[in-house]
């Protein structure tokens, strides 16, 4: 074991994490090590992507991760039935398809793009408190990476904790003007939450709220209340302009 390794080891044991397995996949000058870990939360999935330029990584819960590779399916089935590239006719943002994962309060958008060096899948990850991180892999390489991600899942498939999470209700989100509007349902020792988050388009910038469960009821009620004298208050507005119009 090199001395890297033995520090590694020794960080992980006094974190309470453990390696299960670790695999790579090699895609032109890059390295991707897909690893699934364990810790006192349960177990998760760990992607880092390694060019000559650096490093990036992912994590994703086990559920997180499964989604993940249900989307992967369907970005290499719309890939294999593009027409060749063309890099004089390149779309003019580069995006090709888009999709996102919702999990907990982690966000991954998963964009197909293209450039003037080819085609490329851009994982990028959000989270409430931290800044966002992403990897990047090149179009022809994303049969090999789904098979590879497919076997991990298959071996360690869920745990406990996140088949527990996986039973509450789905994240839902909304646009407004050029407001985003996420709710979603999470758990921990405390109990069952909700989180209401709006970000920013500029720089993706979340601001947050968390409602425990006790409080949703009275939240919702008040939301309601509000939502019902706004209504009201346009619906005496137009009865007004109407009368006015029929006294001219």
């Amino acid at each position: 074991m090199s001395d890297r390794d033995s520090t590694e080891a020794d960080e992980q044991a006094q974190r309470g994490r453990s390696d299960l397995a670790s695999k790579t996949v090699v895609i032109q000058s890059k390295r991707y090590h897909i690893d699934v870990k364990e810790n006192r939360r349960g177990k998760f999935i760990k992607i880092t992507e390694v060019s000559p330029i650096g490093k990036n990584r992912l994590k994703m819960s086990m559920s997180a991760a499964a989604d993940f590779r249900s989307h992967l399916e369907s970005f290499c089935e719309y890939y294999v039935k593009l027409p060749p590239s063309d890099p004089d006719n390149l779309p003019e943002d580069g995006m090709l398809k888009s999709e996102m994962v919702m999990k907990e309060n982690r966000r991954y958008y998963l964009d197909l793009k293209e450039n003037d060096r080819g085609r490329f899948l851009r994982v990028s990850q959000t989270t409430i408190r931290g800044p966002r991180s992403h990897i990047a892999i090149p179009a022809q390489g994303l049969v090999e990476f789904k098979n590879t991600l497919t076997k991990l899942l298959d071996e360690f498939g869920m745990d406990q904790e996140t088949e527990s999470q996986h039973d509450l209700p789905e994240s839902q989100h909304f646009k407004i003007e050029n407001k985003t509007f996420y709710f979603d349902m999470g758990s921990n020792y405390r109990g069952i939450y909700m989180r209401v988050s709006e970000v920013q388009p500029r720089n993706q910038y979340r601001t947050s709220i968390t409602i425990p469960e006790r409080g949703l009821q009275r939240f919702a009620d008040i939301f309601s209340d509000y939502a019902d004298k706004i209504k009201d208050m346009h619906d005496q507005e137009q009865d007004q302009q109407s009368g006015d119009q029929g006294g001219d």
